[in-house]
């Protein structure tokens, strides 16, 4: 006997990788399990399920920066007890953190791919689930999305939640609607402005000289990278990135104040006396409105 769950949850997270840097994702995770059924004749009861698979997913992977830590190009060493540094070694747009060992989903594989991601959190789920349940088939997939879209990686300081951590992220569409009508040419032009960007808040800059990184964060310096540093009730989070890489925010960078910055950009190109409403999502299902 099988029992599916479709969109039991969706993980929003960043990854790290040579080629592309920090990358903001958000996958659905589908679950179907096999087994004998139960005393009540069912193989899990489904709040179980959505209980117990969702609270594993959400601990051990979700809001997280996932580190290929079989790569070659990854460094990670530990500092203080529950800290650690990352580095992601690509020149001059290397990426370096410090950040409570909580803020990190350490994969064991060389690259961070939807089946790497999935064997992890089958190894995360193993032997955490009812006896009676013997086969476990998980299905990450992306969103369907008609139209633009972009891979986004952030921290909100301010958030009570896993959102404090410093780098997760999330694959996000944006619909722009001038008099109306939907402009794909604008929201083409957003999505490649924001391919794979860290969007930083002004007031959590640093120099990076002031970072505790680690000794492969030597060359990077305030020409090449942006220092962040901040404290939340998760701890210490510091990261310097690639300027190249990032655009810098002048508020918080919570999805009601982007929307507001994707409007204030936009209205420019289009004219005062035309009207702008922008839809900015924060990965699947959810965003904010925000209209010039």
């Amino acid at each position: 006997m099988k029992l599916f769950v479709r969109d039991l949850t969706v993980i929003d997270a960043s990854y790290l990788c040579p080629i592309r840097g920090m990358v903001g994702e958000s996958w659905i995770l589908d679950v179907v399990m096999s087994g004998e059924l139960n005393e009540m004749s069912m193989v899990l009861d489904f709040s179980r399920v959505k209980k117990q698979i969702k609270q594993l997913v959400d601990q051990y992977v979700d809001h997280r920066l996932l580190v290929p830590v079989a790569n070659a190009s990854i460094k990670m060493a530990a500092t203080q007890p529950g800290y650690a540094t990352v580095d992601l070694l690509r020149g001059d747009k290397s990426i370096h953190l410090h950040c409570p060992d909580e803020a990190y989903c350490l994969v064991d594989a060389d690259a961070i791919t939807v089946e790497t991601v999935t064997q992890h959190l089958h190894q995360v789920l193993s032997g955490k689930l009812p006896d009676n349940v013997q086969g476990l088939e998980l299905v990450l997939r992306h969103e369907k999305i008609d139209g633009a879209f972009y891979h986004y990686s952030h921290g909100l300081k301010k958030h009570d939640g896993n959102c404090q951590r410093i780098a997760h992220g999330h694959r996000s569409p944006v619909e722009l609607y001038v008099d109306g009508q939907r402009d794909s040419k604008l929201e083409a032009d957003w999505a490649e402005r924001w391919t794979d960007i860290y969007l930083g808040t002004a007031e959590d800059q640093v120099s990076v000289s002031e970072l505790n990184l680690s000794e492969h964060a030597a060359s990077a310096s305030d020409t090449t990278h942006y220092g962040f540093r901040y404290t939340a009730p998760q701890g210490l989070f510091e990261l310097a990135i690639a300027k190249s890489e990032t655009e810098m925010i002048g508020t918080d960078t919570t999805i009601e104040l982007l929307a507001h910055y994707i409007a204030a950009a936009v209205k420019p190109a289009i004219g005062e006396h035309r009207t702008l409403d922008v839809v900015a999502y924060e990965g699947v299902g959810k965003g904010a409105m925000a209209s010039l």
